[in-house]
Formats: C-alpha cells, structure tokens, sequence
C-alpha cells in the first residue's frame, strides 16, 4: 500500500474552483474577478466592489444605484439588535460581539430569510452592511456614548467613522477609510474563507457561515497582526532607534510583525497602496512618526533578508494599523475591522460554494494504538 502524504494545514491541496479571486504571489498582483486591486481602489466604491464580487461583475450606473440602496437601507440598526449590543459583557472582544450579532441578526431577520437551498443572499445584504454598524455602537456604548443612526448621504467607510465618532469625518478620512474596505475585502482561501465555505457546505445559512467564519479570524495566526504591529511601533518609540531595534530583534530571531506572507514573494500589492494612504494621512494629520518608524524598520528588513538570499518584504498589516491609529480608531478594533470587510468576500464565497455545492469531508490519517481487548472495569 503506497505511503499516504499528509498535507498539514491543507497546504498545497486544491480543494474547489473559484471565479472570485486571484493571487499572483511571484509578480505581487492580487485580482477581485479579474480586476486588478490597484484599479479597483483607485476609481471603486465599497459597495461597488462589493456587487463585483457578489455578481461577478463590475455594475452599471442604474444597477449601483439599486444596490447602493439597498445596502445604506440596512445600515440602520433594529431595537432589538441595538438592546443586545447593550446587554453585551461591556469588557468582552468585540469579535466575540460580532460572532453573536451574525446569529442575532439572523434572528432578527427571521422573516426575510428562507432555507439556504433557495435564499439569494444578495438581496439581504444585513450580513455585510451591519457589521459595520454593530462595531460602532458597540464601541460607543463600551464607551458610555449613545447610539448614532446611520447616515445615507456617506460612503461605507465614512458612515462607519461618522457612526463611531458621532461627527462627520473629514473628506480624505472617509475615502482612506473606504479604500482599506476595499483592500481587505478578498483574498482567495484563507482560514476564515475557508471556513465559510466549509459551513456553507453543509447547507448552512449565510449567517451561520459567516459567524463561524468571524471565529476563524478571531484567531491570533489569522486577525489580529496589524494590532501587534503597532505594538512594536510603540516599543521602538522612535525612527533613531528603529534600526538597532530591528538589527537585535533579528539576531534573536524575533518575528518582525507585518513582514512575510504565505503567497507573495515580493512586496504585498496591498501593503504598496496602503502605504501610499499612511502618507497621506500623515500629511493630513501632521503626524508621520509611526510611518518613519515602520520604513526603517522595513529597510532593515529587506537588506538582511536579501543578503541572506531570503524574500521577505511587508504584507497588508505593517501598515493598516498606523492607518487606523491616525483615523482614532482603538487598536482593539483592527480585527473587527478586517471582519466587517472581508465579510463582502465570505458571502461570495458562500454564493460560490452553493453553486455547484459538494460537502467537505476530507480524511485524517490515522496515528494512534493499533486495537485493544477491552478490559472490564473491576479489572483495571
């Protein structure tokens, strides 16, 4: 009998064809259905790529128009939603809120959902506007703040700052906010993607789907690096001591938060565009020592790794996090974050999954004793 080969973490192993995304990790270019992530960004709304990927297809005017709608429609939060947000423990992560809010929400909704054999969730689009509203109340009732409706004159990213300060934000932040939506929305089989579609296999609900995926990237090997990023921000304290700092991490093979990732071989697409918003709000702001420090420490290490003939270069979290710091927006939210736009992704993926649906079951490979006569228990 050949040797069978276990593929730890599933690495390597094609398990289902998707139309939605594309990865070129070797030329650094990332793809949502076919459109670059460098075009989407530069001339896209949120909700725009959010039908694209939804449908497959960039809209027309008439059919953005109804589908903008629909979404600012549901930004608003129901009563009872608001009332759980409350009730909620006032120190819990607001992912384990986001996890419970889905399955709320479901509930809430009872009466427009139909069994997942037949509902079309495009057209309940409470499973991707609504993240971004329970995120901001939450953290204004954690905050002894009330609840700030919803206004439908605002992109997506600038409804939600508006929603979590009470106060329109300037111009520029609505669109850096909008942008890193739009760069956080997709990006192939990742864990949680992966979870989604593993539970929409199964028949589940859209919702169900997505509060499982939701705990995925609650985990700290998925969510959460961008936080950490800015944490060793805070311990290098300044751009002077960025490259000892970094040269010493190094040499104790400490993990640079922020650089590497599993697919790109070069420079993350996204970390290039992102970075190019950090400047601008820098400038906007009058702040730009977290960038300074976060550029030598990324010069550091590239020239180390290079010399050592090793490809290491940023990933979307060295800088979102500084992005999100200078918008004011606590570090305890950069997962929920990435939540609230990745969910526009997961829903895809779940509309996919149920296409030509087939339940996941792989195998493990069994390693324990071989069988045992059982022995009775006043035996033992």
């Amino acid at each position: 009998m050949a040797e069978q080969v276990v593929a730890k973490g599933l690495e390597g192993i094609v398990a289902a064809e998707s139309r939605i995304c594309k990865i070129d990790g070797m030329a650094g270019k990332l793809y949502y259905c076919g459109y670059a992530i460098e075009d989407l960004t530069e001339h896209c709304t949120f909700e725009e790529v959010t039908y694209l990927l939804l449908h497959g297809n960039l809209p027309n005017v008439a059919q953005l128009e109804d589908f903008s709608g629909k979404m600012r429609k549901s930004r608003d939060l129901a009563g009872l939603v608001i009332e759980m947000i409350r009730q909620f423990p006032g120190r819990a992560h607001p992912m384990e809120l986001l996890q419970s809010a889905i399955s709320y929400l479901s509930s809430s909704v009872r009466h427009k959902i139909q069994h997942s054999d037949t509902c079309d969730c495009r057209t309940t689009l409470h499973q991707v506007v609504q993240i971004a509203s329970v995120l901001a109340t939450f953290w204004r009732f954690r905050n002894g703040l009330g609840y700030v409706p919803a206004r439908m004159d605002l992109s997506h990213g600038a409804n939600f700052l508006y929603m979590l300060r009470g106060e329109e934000p300037e111009p520029l932040e609505g669109e850096i906010m909008e942008k890193c939506l739009i760069l956080h929305a997709e990006h192939g089989f990742n864990a949680s993607t992966f979870t989604a579609r593993m539970v929409a296999s199964t028949k589940s609900t859209c919702y169900c789907s997505i509060s499982s995926a939701i705990g995925s990237l609650y985990g700290s090997l998925h969510g959460g690096a961008n936080e950490r990023v800015m944490e060793m921000v805070d311990s290098v304290g300044a751009k002077e001591d960025a490259r000892a700092w970094t040269e010493k991490a190094l040499v104790e093979k400490r993990k640079i938060m922020g650089m590497g990732h599993r697919v790109y071989k070069v420079k993350d697409p996204r970390a290039t565009i992102i970075e190019g918003l950090l400047n601008d709000l820098a400038a906007l702001k009058k702040e730009s020592g977290g960038l300074n420090i976060l550029k030598e420490i990324e010069k550091v290490v590239v020239e180390k790794m290079e010399a050592d003939g090793k490809q290491i270069y940023p990933n979307v979290d060295f800088f979102s996090g500084a992005v999100y710091r200078l918008l004011g927006i606590d570090p305890i939210l950069f997962t929920p974050i990435f939540a609230m736009s990745r969910v526009s992704g997961w829903l895809a993926h779940i509309m996919e999954q149920r296409v030509d649906n087939r339940l996941f079951r792989p195998k493990a490979l069994y390693v324990g004793p071989e069988p045992f006569e059982f022995i009775p228990l006043d035996q033992r």
